[in-house]
């Protein structure tokens, strides 16, 4: 999950991370008497919002109002703000980057630091970036530290306070089971302070029953996924037309990916994880049948997830909805003979291997 920027921001606060003095406002007459010049920033959890008109200095109150009203109208890949950061502008003596991922090819995180921030880290030369990997069991060291504010070349009067900064990230990111959090740029400001002026914070989504306060933040979220993760389940649309319903990151994906080498396209992923609900399976159907597919692959299978709760599932939203479009569903594992003929008996397509349900619902889908 995507924190948006002001949420990440307060989270560096709270734990002693200097950030602009700054407020949100959800509407343009909002906007107060504020010291002047100040920056304008649309919330919506994409990059390069500075490029798209997104990110804005403004001089006075009526600069501001006019500004906020343009922010507020603007679409920034599919983004509509629903907030604007107000925030102090901050003068800068220098622009930094900072850092903290995962690298995938050790599967450990990496503290990622470069003198030139204020830009794309992509567009930095690998040879001005210091990449230093962290075992999670020992945390950042002191000499690690060291050589992080080098890279960053950071003066010896701030030095304590990048040494703090650099240990308050480390602790917020494995605290919050991060997969990114990033301060770019960290301004070295003229009065001689270090401060965040952008910060984003990306959640890993399967952690996010350990942060309550965190996983109710529904900013920018379709409606649909945000409902999907009220009900524990994981959904992202897709520009097909055959909803995929499966249990398992791994498993929808290959029903994606099986799905293609038939002809057909997925308008839908929607994980069910494990459950022995109907009413979960009920909740899976009905947000599919919302994104108006032109058939709906069911592809279970079932371990804890039991079939024949599957099964009750599907025929529960049959009985109460019209169901005018076709569900093709393949059921393996626990129960599966039960699900069959429960599913047989309503009518439905039942098939035993995904190879078959696959190519079937390609078919349907018309792709």
């Amino acid at each position: 999950m995507n924190l948006p920027e002001h949420y990440s921001k307060k989270l560096l606060h709270s734990k002693g991370v200097p950030i602009p003095n700054g407020y949100l406002i959800r509407k343009p007459d909002e906007i107060r008497d504020f010291p002047m010049p100040a920056i304008l920033k649309a919330q919506v959890p994409i990059g390069r919002r500075g490029k798209l008109g997104g990110i804005r200095k403004v001089n006075d109150l009526v600069d501001a109002e006019k500004s906020a009203c343009e922010i507020f109208k603007m679409r920034f890949n599919g983004f509509t703000p629903k907030e604007i950061l107000v925030e102090e502008f901050v003068d800068a003596a220098m622009e930094t980057y900072v850092g903290i991922t995962i690298n995938r090819d050790v599967g450990l995180p990496e503290v990622i630091a470069s003198a030139e921030g204020g830009v794309e880290i992509e567009e930095v030369a690998d040879s001005n970036i210091k990449r230093i990997t962290v075992h999670p069991f020992i945390g950042i060291t002191e000499y690690q530290i060291r050589e992080l504010l080098d890279a960053l070349d950071i003066p010896q009067d701030l030095r304590d306070a990048g040494r703090t900064l650099l240990r308050t990230l480390w602790e917020l990111f494995w605290t919050f089971d991060c997969e990114l959090l990033e301060i770019n740029p960290l301004m070295i400001t003229m009065d001689r302070r270090l401060v965040a002026a952008d910060a984003k914070i990306t959640i890993n989504d399967d952690a996010l029953f350990r942060h309550q306060q965190i996983g109710l933040l529904d900013m920018n979220v379709d409606t649909l996924e945000a409902e999907a993760r009220k009900n524990s389940l994981v959904l992202v649309k897709l520009d097909g037309n055959v909803a995929v319903i499966a249990n398992g990151a791994g498993l929808t994906m290959a029903t994606l990916d099986n799905l293609v080498y038939h002809g057909g396209k997925g308008g839908l992923f929607l994980d069910l994880g494990g459950t022995d609900d109907p009413r979960k399976v009920e909740c899976a159907l009905e947000l599919a049948l919302k994104t108006l597919p032109k058939v709906i692959l069911i592809n279970i299978f079932g371990g804890m997830t039991r079939c024949d709760t599957v099964a009750s599932g599907i025929i529960a939203v049959k009985r109460k909805t019209s169901l005018n479009i076709p569900i093709v569903i393949r059921l393996k594992g626990t129960n599966e003979g039960v699900a069959h003929e429960m599913l047989k008996k309503e009518g439905f397509l039942v098939y035993e291997e995904l190879d078959e349900a696959c190519k079937t619902a390609s078919k349907m889908g018309g792709n």
